[in-house]
């Protein structure tokens, strides 16, 4: 027993060639993925000038209005509409808008290969 233990231990390894048989075949892979953009987009408008608007119905509005000028009703008793806006120099818009697109997507390729 010890001598065929042996035997078997010191002998050399048999090596066979494998060669393929096939004639066609078919990779097929899938690719996915995810894409993730956040923008953050700030906005701040100012003004370097006073402005000064004045819009109305059934107002009596004089042809240079001015803050603190003095606007009468035309017909008394009749439905009415004044507005009266002021922007002094400084900030007068400050915008912020914040979002989050996702994009996913996935790719199918097959490859056909012969020999």
């Amino acid at each position: 027993m010890r001598w065929l233990l042996l035997l078997l231990i010191v002998s050399p390894a048999q090596a066979a060639s494998i060669v393929p048989n096939f004639t066609t075949g078919t990779v097929t892979s899938e690719t996915t993925s995810r894409t993730e953009v956040i923008e953050i987009i700030k906005q701040q408008e100012y003004s370097t000038a006073n402005t000064y608007t004045v819009t109305g119905h059934n107002i009596n509005i004089p042809a240079s209005p001015t803050p603190g000028a003095n606007y009468t009703i035309v017909n008394q008793g009749a439905s009415f509409q004044f507005s009266e806006t002021l922007f002094t120099p400084g900030l007068v818009t400050n915008t912020e808008i914040e979002r989050t697109t996702v994009t996913d997507s996935t790719t199918i390729s097959t490859s056909v290969f012969t020999q």
